[in-house]
């Protein structure tokens, strides 16, 4: 279902309220309900909910807990946290002090989110009638591009591999009037994208180069989302606990492609492109190798060290083959190291860039957006990390420090031309279901981005 505000007509009163805001309002309240309010010992602690009855017993009224300022700074979406412990219905606020409305609004939304392909996870929802004074149809637009990216990670790769995510490509460039084209199979080796090829060769389906553009004024905005539909690590094989989710190595992308809807969908007068490589990386007997010597589009040649850092080869070259027409912006987003969870652990998106300005702008995005990112460096001295003895780069250093940096200083080699370039490590899983957020694929990014880029493209 499309994410909505549901109509204000006959929806039930929501009383938002807290610890300290709670007596005050039972006193203004009849008899009736002030009694029924203490009876069940609703004391407006954080995700708590209430729903108050009238005389035939259905409700007239509901509250929901909103917690305290220590609490709700836990939370994303604090609102959120009471929505599964009201009874279904449309409702709309008609008191209390939202901390934000507007993203209160949005975490609402993003509750109503179900994955629904193979089982019928159908429930009666939770409906928020649209808020008073709220860009209610941008926040529906972020809602609906989270779940499309949510989708996309959460479908198995039997059914997302290269072939249905150039069909969710085609579908999102057809919606919207842009232009595609894709690359596939051998034909990636005649217009040189060796490492895209190299990595996909022993995939089940063909590896290919997506290449969707929309606009036709104001600043080139060039976004690239590692598209990996599914991760055995190749010959450096993972173990299974660790290939579990690894339908989600594809997470760049499906945050590239909401990314792409909510700048299509908000009009912004940008030359946008989305390059998306997508493989998987397979094992069979034409798997590329450990030791393996590949070359690159740039010309720069890469040893092989672990077949399971393939992620930053198929972006090496969609990078380079991005930059080449020298776009303002450029943007990668992917699933592409453990060291990234380590350091941050998933519920933050590292991000590597060098222009102040747009980590400003991005910083601050964030925080408004309830989007959270947090800068890591690209730090130089660790370039001869990637620099091996017979290549000019390698794609997994010994040793495991610095896993996100290296990857990230790798990618970078291939960004020359480029205006300002800016990596996302992002995890794009959710492991455990919280306010707002579903057990799953998961955007993280995304809306920072888009609210940034006005101040970072002077639009």
């Amino acid at each position: 279902m499309s994410p909505r505000f549901a109509p204000a007509a006959e929806a039930i009163p929501l009383h938002v309220l807290t610890p300290e805001t709670l007596e005050n309002w039972i006193a203004d309240q009849p008899p009736r309900v002030a009694a029924w309010v203490r009876g069940s010992g609703f004391s407006g602690a954080l995700g708590s909910a209430l729903m108050i009855p009238g005389d035939d017993g259905g409700p007239v009224a509901a509250l929901a807990g909103y917690g305290t300022p220590e609490q709700r700074a836990r939370q994303r979406f604090p609102l959120a946290g009471a929505v599964p412990a009201l009874a279904p219905g449309a409702y709309r606020l008609a008191s209390g002090q939202l901390d934000n409305p507007a993203t209160e609004a949005l975490g609402w939304l993003l509750t109503t989110y179900r994955f629904t392909r193979y089982k019928d996870a159908s429930a009666a929802d939770r409906l928020l009638a649209a808020p008073g004074g709220l860009d209610t149809a941008r926040i529906e637009r972020l809602a609906e591009a989270e779940f499309l990216t949510r989708d996309l990670v959460n479908i198995p790769a039997e059914d997302m591999g290269p072939e249905a995510l150039e069909q969710a490509a085609r579908t999102l460039a057809e919606r919207f009037n842009a232009r595609m084209e894709v690359t596939t199979g051998e034909v990636l080796l005649e217009k040189n994208f060796p490492l895209i090829h190299t990595v996909g060769r022993a995939g089940p389906q063909a590896p290919r180069l997506i290449d969707l553009r929309w606009g036709s004024e104001g600043p080139r905005v060039t976004l690239v989302g590692k598209g990996v539909c599914f991760d055995t690590g190749g010959l450096n094989l993972k173990p299974g606990t660790s290939m579990g989710i690894m339908k989600k190595d594809m997470g760049g992308a499906a945050n590239t492609l909401g990314l792409a809807q909510m700048i299509m969908a908000s009009g912004l007068k940008v030359r946008l492109r989305l390059l998306i490589p997508a493989v998987e990386n397979s094992v069979t007997g034409n798997s590329f190798r450990p030791g393996d010597v590949l070359a690159s589009r740039l010309g720069k040649t890469v040893e092989i060290n672990n077949t399971d850092a393939e992620g930053r080869l198929v972006l090496a070259d969609a990078l380079a083959f991005g930059a080449e027409e020298s776009p303002d912006l450029m943007l990668s987003m992917a699933t592409l190291t453990g060291a990234a969870r380590v350091a941050v652990g998933p519920d933050l998106a590292p991000f590597y860039c060098d222009d102040e300005g747009f980590i400003e702008a991005l910083t601050k995005a964030a925080r408004d957006e309830a989007d959270p990112v947090w800068r890591m460096p690209f730090h130089e001295p660790y370039e001869a990390m990637i620099e091996p003895d017979i290549a000019d780069l390698d794609n997994a250093p010994s040793g495991g420090f610095a896993g996100s940096i290296t990857a990230a200083l790798f990618l970078r080699r291939f960004t020359a031309g480029a205006g300002i370039y800016a990596h996302f490590d992002i995890y794009s899983w959710q492991p455990a279901a919280a306010p707002g957020r579903s057990k799953g694929g998961l955007g993280q990014g995304p809306r920072a981005i888009l609210a940034a880029l006005p101040q970072v493209l002077g639009l």
